[in-house]
């Protein structure tokens, strides 16, 4: 039953991917505008006819409802080999932070928080003289820390943060 199952999703595959391409092209192009063409040329001969009309809304109406899932398809499949593409640069590059790895899982609140920490970094880097400084979210997670320590430090030494 498995490999039914693994041939019908290859042979959808297959099927989803070969439409993909040929109604991304140019011969696709000219052939939907030829038959726009003959269906508009044909209108005299079907004296503009109800019927007429609705055999071009029917057609148009049942492909564009097959093609958005075509379409969703290629993106869904595109944006998944983006994202491992990105993983993979983000794994192999040792300053570069792991936990943006699958990021895609967070929440939107999530998401704002680490577009706001970015935005930080953006602005960190425009007043840095070396344009190859870098700044990342470990990088300022550790600085965090040291300043905690330093600010534990100085409570325990002075009574306060304010050297009294």
């Amino acid at each position: 039953m498995k490999k039914k199952q693994e041939n019908n999703n290859s042979l959808f595959e297959r099927f989803a991917n070969a439409a993909t391409k040929f109604t991304g092209s140019s011969p696709a192009f000219l052939i939907a505008t030829a038959i726009v063409l003959v269906w508009a040329l044909t209108g005299p001969l079907f004296d503009y006819s109800e019927t007429w009309q609705l055999v071009i809304n029917t057609g148009t109406t049942i492909i564009t409802f097959l093609m958005v899932f075509l379409i969703q398809k290629a993106q869904n499949k595109d944006g998944k080999a983006i994202q491992l593409k990105l993983n993979e640069l983000i794994a192999a590059h040792e300053r570069a932070s792991n936990r943006m790895v699958d990021i895609e899982d967070l929440t939107e609140a999530e998401l704002d928080q680490l577009h706001k920490f970015y935005v930080a970094l953006a602005e960190l880097a425009k007043k840095e003289n070396d344009i190859h400084c870098s700044h990342s979210i470990d990088a300022a997670e550790e600085i965090h820390q040291i300043k905690r320590k330093v600010k534990t430090i100085l409570t325990k030494n002075h009574g306060s943060t304010t050297g009294k």
